[in-house]
């Protein structure tokens, strides 16, 4: 898996090909950084941003938020204050998925969803 760097960086010059106001300066201006912090970000000199920076640079990139979270080590404030109000049995469901392929936690996403209990 890329680093996060590295992973921001290929999908802004991916959109950039098509599209300049995805260069390093506009996509800085529009997530609210200075252009020489987020290039020290992409090339792994800085640690990735806070959640709300990250949060920003997904929208703008059109990428998923908690993957981009995920890759810079963070969990969504979310997600933390979920799993803060029953943390034994989140942390006894995420370690029995944790081998289950992918197919069988979808199987689960979607019976939660449905709301049959």
């Amino acid at each position: 898996m890329q680093h996060f760097g590295e992973y921001i960086r290929s999908a802004r010059l991916q959109l950039q090909q098509e599209d300049r106001r995805y260069s390093l300066r506009q996509v800085a201006g529009r997530i609210g950084v200075e252009p020489a912090y987020l290039s020290k970000i992409e090339r792994g000199v800085f640690a990735p941003p806070s959640e709300a920076a990250i949060t920003r640079l997904a929208d703008v990139l059109n990428e998923d938020p908690d993957l981009l979270l995920a890759m810079a080590g963070k969990l969504s404030s979310d997600l933390q204050d979920i799993i803060l109000e029953r943390p034994k049995l989140f942390a006894q469901l995420i370690r029995e998925l944790k081998r289950a392929p992918d197919h069988a936690i979808l199987s689960v996403v979607r019976e939660v969803s449905d709301g049959d209990w």
